[in-house]
């Protein structure tokens, strides 16, 4: 199979067979062999029904449907273990996102060698206020120097292209989606290029991604990111390192006050007793802050991190797809 396209979506009954008639439009015209995955997270609208009726007139449409509304990234996650293509495509489904955008993405993954191939949304609609375009700008800036991606200007483009190897070697969880080309350089997929695409504007509902929140846990998720990339495989590097320093300092002041007691014992000099000193319970704060550092304070990430069921989602439905 040429390509898979995956498309998660939320509440979007109205645009979503118009959508699948565009993608299979532009593979009849190109000649490709393709599957179209819709992923419905938890929509309440008739967003099933629709696609219920694409898949009873094409055997090109798959389908997963979730009990509840689990987010985007989750949606990603089970569309692209349901992958098949050479390509795995992802666009959403409002319509912003051209299929005629398909054909250049696959050549550039095919022909020209790039593992990945993110959007970059041209024609945005002007006028946008300045709580969306300042935070997404300083977003786009501070991925790009954390994750080392210097050549992508717009990270959270749901329009990608990417090897079918990269999808089934990444594992996208949490709010990760914004990240995607950084989980891939993670895994070792670091030729990623950039292709500038048309962005339309929205035909029906409303956007389900808008609010600062958004950005605030964006940040919070891409710290997480690259503390796990960094010192995932070795968190002692880090909270060892803190913790020893921690203690060391309290330990060491725990010694001066010691010392200053038995001198002062040993010359006559009146002293006060130790456990007077607030200097003492702060070198043993710093000393039990410390220790903790040490043994405990990567763990409850680690666990987390490796937790049996932080993919497990519960499918209700399933459409050629396995449940």
């Amino acid at each position: 199979m040429d390509i898979s396209v995956v498309v998660p979506l939320y509440n979007e009954a109205e645009s979503i067979g118009e959508l699948f008639e565009w993608i299979a439009r532009v593979m009849r015209r190109e000649g490709f062999s393709y599957e179209v995955i819709f992923v419905n997270d938890g929509s309440t609208d008739a967003s099933w029904s629709v696609i219920e009726g694409l898949a009873k007139e094409h055997d090109e449409v798959r389908a997963i449907k979730f009990r509840r509304n689990y987010g985007k990234s989750p949606a990603l996650f089970c569309g692209f273990k349901a992958a098949q293509g050479e390509v795995v495509i992802t666009m959403d489904a409002d319509l912003q996102d051209s299929p005629d955008e398909i054909p250049e993405l696959r050549r550039m993954i095919v022909e020209d060698g790039y593992d990945l191939v993110s959007g970059y949304k041209q024609n945005r609609r002007k006028g946008d206020p300045l709580s969306k375009t300042v935070p997404t700008k300083l977003f786009n800036a501070v991925t790009r120097r954390v994750s080392g991606i210097h050549n992508l200007h717009d990270f959270n483009c749901g329009l990608k292209a990417y090897r079918l190897e990269v999808v089934k070697n990444i594992e996208v969880y949490g709010e990760m989606h914004r990240f995607i080309p950084y989980l891939a350089k993670n895994a070792g997929f670091d030729k990623i290029g950039e292709k500038p695409v048309h962005h339309q504007a929205r035909q029906y509902g409303k956007s389900k991604y808008m609010g600062w929140n958004r950005f605030v846990n964006g940040y919070l998720d891409l710290m997480t990111l690259w503390f796990l990339s960094v010192f995932g495989k070795k968190p002692m590097h880090v909270f060892g390192f803190l913790g020893t320093i921690m203690f060391i300092i309290g330990f060491a002041s725990a010694l001066v006050i010691g010392i200053a007691k038995i001198y002062a014992l040993s010359t006559g000099t009146p002293a006060r007793l130790v456990t007077a000193s607030p200097y003492f319970y702060l070198a043993l704060t710093m000393m039990i802050i410390g220790t903790q550092f040490f043994l405990a304070g990567f763990v409850g990430d680690l666990i987390s991190r490796s937790a049996a069921t932080r993919n497990d989602y519960q499918i209700e439905s399933a459409i050629r797809c396995e449940r």
